[in-house]
């Protein structure tokens, strides 16, 4: 029996590429990459299934494993992960300081459901913001016209409205018309605080401040399989896991190899020796016993803001394969 051939739709990054350049494969499987963007892959995979594996929005997938109509099934593969204090941008000329002055304020999100949206509601919440105390705005940051990719059932007191159909994001801040944003980019309209900016002065900071008391490095997506790929090859998970694992090591050695800079950004040494002091050697971690304490933090606050209807076990995410590895 031949290779299958199978579809791997990734964002370019550094941890996949290896993938991609073929100096990893993975056992059994002739790849066909496709180097996208997160919304073009979570919105064709959600949509229509068009890609046997892919990197997928840990949300969406944690809003499908709840309904219990999942197309995917997951592999404790995180190729996307963020400190979202970033996300989160305001109107700088109308007191707001703290995450409380954003109560009853108008705040535009892309989509509600997005996993960037998810930590940085928890950041807020942390400060005492509940969903429910924000006038929440939905519609395309940049392009008119985007929508959820999935459809949502929220609770009755998150309120939630669309933009007009003509409009963006960042075009309504740039105005005035609403008071902020939360996104996983930041704004076209963002100045660094002349007129738009971070709600938190020292993102940085703050993030890392967090992170000392929580000691969640949040995770944005999650790699996922086709479920009926799974049903017919069982051993798929594991031998995806392991070639995703083997990709990123290679990457992380190539880091360190501080030679010659392998990335286009001065003083990448002091930022890798600042990661590692803080989040420790494998600053990075994939698999599933490594991640239980970020992601049951995450379906918390997934089912609190009214995304679940009900709290998702973390066991629900993954084969059952891909949760442990073998070891010499």
């Amino acid at each position: 029996m031949g290779k299958l051939h199978l579809s791997v739709a990734v964002g370019d990054y550094d941890r996949t590429r290896p993938l991609i350049d073929g100096d990893v494969a993975i056992d059994g499987v002739e790849g066909i990459y496709m180097r996208l963007h997160p919304e073009e892959i979570f919105f064709r995979a959600f949509r229509h299934q068009e890609f046997h594996i892919c990197e997928l929005s840990l949300s969406s997938f944690t809003v499908r494993t709840a309904r219990g109509d999942n197309p995917y099934i997951g592999v404790p593969v995180f190729p996307s992960r963020a400190f979202r204090h970033t996300s989160i941008t305001v109107r700088k000329d109308r007191g707001i300081n703290t995450p409380a002055d954003l109560a009853g304020r108008r705040i535009g999100v892309p989509e509600y459901q997005l996993t960037a949206n998810v930590w940085a509601r928890a950041i807020l919440a942390e400060h005492g913001l509940s969903p429910e105390s924000v006038e929440w705005v939905r519609g395309g940051l940049e392009e008119p016209g985007r929508t959820e990719k999935i459809a949502l059932s929220l609770p009755p007191s998150i309120r939630l409205s669309d933009i007009p159909a003509e409009a963006t994001l960042s075009s309504m801040l740039a105005k005035g018309e609403i008071d902020g944003i939360i996104a996983p980019r930041i704004p076209s309209c963002f100045d660094g605080g002349r007129t738009v900016g971070w709600l938190f002065d020292d993102p940085r900071a703050a993030a890392m401040d967090w992170y000392r008391r929580s000691g969640i490095f949040p995770i944005m997506h999650v790699l996922g399989i086709r479920r009926d790929l799974v049903d017919d090859h069982p051993w798929l998970p594991a031998a995806v896991q392991k070639a995703f694992v083997a990709a990123k090591r290679m990457a992380l050695e190539r880091l360190s190899d501080t030679s010659a800079t392998k990335v286009t950004l001065p003083f990448v040494e002091d930022q890798l020796q600042d990661a590692i002091a803080l989040l420790g050697p494998d600053y990075w971690s994939y698999g599933f016993a490594e991640n239980r304490h970020v992601l049951d933090a995450f379906l918390d606050h997934h089912h609190s803001q009214g995304l679940s209807p009900r709290r998702v076990q973390v066991e629900e995410l993954f084969h059952p394969a891909a949760m442990e590895t073998a070891r010499i």
